[in-house]
């Protein structure tokens, strides 16, 4: 489609619906699984697999979409995978039993991930260096609060129509984003696009995963994104059950650590360079999550925990902003499918952390999960900048020197 360009503000608002799919997708109709429970008749845990399928369609929707608006520009994809949100959606609403509807569920992840993946891929078509930093701020922010809206938001539409009032809420955004993509102007022109045969074109996932600072990026970003959903899993337990907060408190608790996100996203383009932002959050994610640890150890009180949660947070926002724009900075060329990748592996990191939270006493494994993403996220980053910790510009703790000089030694 040719003609006049979009405005940078159409742009903005729909990229950010785009990038919010992921959240609501998996999250809005949380609050509902004891009503689908009765209503399928049938236990929580099958209900749950609805969540479980609608990630795993996200991760592998991802790699499938990513790859097909490289050979086919992004606005033919998109709008295949919106007609297909929609079809799944009204599926998942008329479902007559559990199996069917998380098949459909899976379905519907598949068809979210194109919404997500084409989303930062368009990012990269039309801005470059600082601009698409800025851009990927914006986007992340809106990701955070989505994150926080969507059980919310899935809460108070539950009130009104049920489980069945959220997916009709999901169907009319779907409408919505698909009228959106019919008014969205091709931005990969066809010279640039990837003329290749099939089997080709999925052999350039090898292409770009011979980059290796691009692997370094998105490795650091999967660790990073296994940080995030390590507290999404742990903190309504801990919470609601530890520190007795009602649904209420913690769902505003909740919010309000969502938005040092937002803020941190938004501040990551203040720095010099993206990879200063990355080096800063990293060593302050790894320093925070130290502190959780003990703080667990020493059985906090709730302030200490929330305050500590808040910053935790702050450096995750920080790190994504600049994680995404390296990433995707330094494969433009192949930005679908360099925006799977990153996609999935998110996804992927998230989903395998989840189900570790519950393992043993809830704070200890959190703890422990909070430090080995920090700590693994900052090696990934470290070596990306070719350089360790103990470098002069960085920070100069001494467990810093002891765990570098072992790195070393052993990568």
């Amino acid at each position: 489609m040719t003609g006049k360009q979009n405005s940078k503000g159409f742009i903005l608002v729909f990229l950010g619906m785009l990038s919010a799919f992921g959240p609501f997708v998996m999250d809005m109709y949380l609050p509902t699984l004891p009503a689908m429970s009765d209503f399928f008749q049938t236990t929580s845990s099958r209900v749950q697999l609805g969540l479980t399928t609608s990630m795993v369609g996200l991760a592998i929707g991802q790699l499938i979409f990513g790859p097909l608006s490289d050979k086919y520009g992004r606005r033919s994809p998109l709008l295949i995978a919106m007609a297909l949100f929609l079809i799944s959606t009204v599926g998942c609403i008329f479902s007559q039993n559990i199996s069917q509807f998380v098949a459909l569920r899976f379905v519907q992840g598949i068809a979210g991930a194109g919404g997500v993946v084409i989303s930062r891929s368009i990012a990269a078509d039309k801005y470059s260096a600082h601009e698409l930093a800025g851009i990927l701020a914006t986007i992340g922010a809106i990701n955070g609060i989505a994150t926080v809206v969507a059980p919310i938001g899935g809460g108070v539409l539950a009130d009104f129509g049920g489980w069945h009032g959220i997916f009709w809420f999901l169907f009319i955004v779907g409408v919505l984003l698909i009228i959106g993509s019919m008014r969205f102007r091709e931005s990969l022109p066809g010279g640039q696009r990837q003329n290749i045969r099939w089997g080709d074109m999925y052999r350039r996932f090898g292409i770009v995963l011979h980059n290796r600072q691009y692997v370094r990026y998105i490795l650091q970003y999967g660790f990073t994104m296994g940080v995030l959903f390590t507290n999404i899993a742990s903190a309504p337990f801990i919470m609601q059950q530890y520190y007795g907060l009602s649904p209420m408190l913690f769902s505003f608790c909740f919010g309000v650590n969502a938005v040092a996100m937002v803020i941190s996203s938004a501040l990551a383009v203040r720095f010099s360079t993206m990879e200063r932002a990355l080096h800063v959050g990293n060593h302050g994610m790894l320093f925070i999550s130290i502190l959780l640890s003990v703080a667990f150890f020493l059985d906090c009180n709730f302030w200490i925990y929330e305050i500590l949660i808040f910053c935790l947070l702050a450096m995750v926002g920080m790190t994504f902003t600049a994680s995404n724009t390296l990433a995707m900075d330094c494969e433009r060329k192949n930005a679908g499918v360099a925006s799977a990748l990153l996609g999935a592996i998110g996804f992927a990191f998230g989903g395998i952390v989840s189900p570790l939270v519950g393992m043993g006493d809830i704070r200890m494994s959190t703890g422990f999960l909070f430090f080995m993403g920090s700590l693994c996220s900052c090696v990934c980053a470290c070596f990306s900048f070719h350089r360790l910790p103990f470098h002069k510009k960085a920070l100069n703790f001494a467990p810093y020197r002891i765990i570098n000089v072992f790195l070393q030694k052993l990568l």
